[in-house]
């Protein structure tokens, strides 16, 4: 009784880690689009586009959770699961597409972003929130024997980077009017993107 006690506790904080997740992802996903499109910020724009590409990633996860019983134990994912994987995937790969389109357009044209204050609260505060919830879920991944949370917790590492650049970029136009350097951080996103985006068509044909 104990030990099945032990697991619905971990499953009902696993539920609401998740939960908190989606609800951040919302904002942040709103917010960054939102911000970079008023700054025409195209690293800004990105980093909100790949927030609402994970919030679709941690809702399906989301919904296993809630659908799991304490005693069940999996260690791969469903065909639905798969099914959004792929679809992820492919509208990452979408995203680099659109990043790599926007960025060359801009430094061409020279487009120049306006500075962006909530884009920079913004991407700070993305920061601390999901290094803590990653380290949290992954914790609760482990001891759920989870591989969909421990999936779905390791895409906030690449939104730790995406922040971390995007900042970088948002900083450097604000303070030295580097206008270059927010089309320059829109590429470099690229590289851990394009990364997400395999790992979840791989993991969608597993």
């Amino acid at each position: 009784m104990a030990t099945a006690t032990a697991r619905l506790t971990v499953l009902q904080e696993a539920r609401l880690a998740q939960v908190l997740t989606v609800g951040w992802m919302v904002v942040e996903a709103s917010v960054a689009i939102t911000a970079g499109i008023i700054a025409r910020s195209v690293a800004l724009t990105a980093f909100g586009v790949d927030s609402g590409v994970e919030l679709f990633s941690s809702a399906v996860v989301l919904h296993r959770l809630i659908q799991r019983s304490e005693s069940e134990e999996r260690g791969s994912l469903s065909g639905g699961e798969r099914r959004a994987s792929r679809l992820v995937g492919y509208a990452l790969y979408a995203l680099v597409a659109y990043i790599l389109l926007s960025a060359l357009v801009s430094l061409v044209l020279r487009i120049e972003p306006h500075p962006s204050p909530v884009g920079i609260a913004l991407t700070v505060a993305s920061l601390g929130i999901m290094a803590a919830l990653w380290r949290w879920r992954l914790a609760l991944a482990e001891r759920l024997g989870s591989p969909a949370l421990r999936g779905d917790a390791a895409c906030s590492v690449v939104c730790l980077y995406l922040a971390a650049v995007a900042l970088a970029g948002l900083v450097m136009n604000q303070l030295f009017g580097l206008w270059w350097a927010d089309p320059l951080a829109a590429i470099a996103l690229v590289w851990w993107i394009r990364g997400e985006a395999r790992e979840a068509v791989e993991a969608g044909r597993t």
